[in-house]
Order: C-alpha cells, then structure tokens, then sequence
C-alpha cells in the first residue's frame, strides 16, 4: 500500500485535534493542513482513509454555513453526539451559535 501524503496525514492530526463541543469547517481544515480550496471536497474521503478513522470526530465537521451533513443512516447517532457535547442543532440541520462555537485551530 501506498504511504499518504503528508497532506492526508495533516488532515488526520487536525481532525483529531478538533475539541469536544467545538466544530469546524471542512474548507478550514483543508486550508489549515495547506490544501487548495477545492480539495474541501475531499476532506471526508481523506478522513476515511485514516488509520484511526474509528476516533475521528466526522461530526465536528460542518459546511462553512454551519449546516450539518445529513444521512439518515446516521442522523440519530449524531443528534446524541452532539447532544452530549452541548451542540445545538436546529430543525434545519444548522449548528446554533456556530460562529461561537467555530474552531479555527
């Protein structure tokens, strides 16, 4: 297997750096680990491919709106993560109090 590039293993630290009942933007972490901006799109794909995917905190990453990612599949199991960190969700899937709570690392 091939060994990721520094760039991924960038964006693997700064997800896991981000704390409990802050959030982030994927368009702040590719910035922050020196990524163009187009490649935000690629920031959950990289963070799949992390040898500790199973501990990063995909909820702590929002659009640069403050909207959540929303699947079905896991919408409840994130509602209570982000209950237990004291993130409030409004019934738009938007973070309340995002700019307060933006983590800007």
């Amino acid at each position: 297997m091939k060994s990721p590039s520094a760039f991924y293993q960038k964006v693997w630290q700064l997800a896991l750096s981000i704390p409990p009942g802050r959030v982030t933007t994927y368009g702040l972490l590719c910035a922050v680990a020196g990524g163009h901006p187009l490649m935000s799109r690629m920031i959950t794909t990289i963070l799949s491919k992390s040898p500790d995917v199973d501990k990063i905190p995909f909820h702590r990453i929002v659009y640069s709106n403050g909207k959540i990612w929303s699947d079905p599949k896991y919408d409840q199991w994130r509602s209570q993560l982000y209950k237990q960190e004291g993130i409030k969700v409004d019934k738009n899937n938007k973070i309340v109090n995002f700019e307060k709570i933006l983590y800007t690392f």
